[in-house]
């Protein structure tokens, strides 16, 4: 199996697996939406949980798998606010929460990073 293809199914699974928990587990995913989002963080939630899901959907079918790699990474830009949001929310947290919340912003960029490899690698 190359390496694109390993990177192709964990993205896959990644985002298949982070669109259910924001379904299944959606109360910790509520207090990261930003306050200044329109309507109730739920939605928020569950829209990113969709989004997640067709993402994954896209990029495991060779046809979209381009166009799906590359949502994803616009996806993984636009959810950063919330990354943000918790580090904030988390600054006087234990230090190994805290070290979990900071941790989470520079992560993005190689997830984005991620996605973008997919992208390019897809035939």
């Amino acid at each position: 199996m190359s390496d694109s293809s390993r990177a192709t199914r964990r993205l896959v699974s990644f985002m298949a697996w982070m669109g259910a928990a924001h379904l299944l587990m959606p109360r910790p995913f509520d207090t990261l939406v930003p306050e200044r989002l329109p309507g109730r963080a739920r939605w928020w939630t569950y829209a990113s949980g969709v989004a997640e899901l067709a993402c994954a959907a896209a990029v495991a079918h060779p046809r979209t798998r381009r166009a799906g790699a590359l949502a994803t990474a616009g996806l993984m830009a636009a959810v950063f606010p919330a990354n943000i949001k918790m580090a904030r929310d988390w600054r006087h947290r234990s230090l190994p929460l805290r070290a979990v919340a900071y941790g989470r912003l520079p992560l993005q960029v190689p997830l984005i990073g991620w996605a973008l490899y997919v992208a390019r690698e897809a035939d």
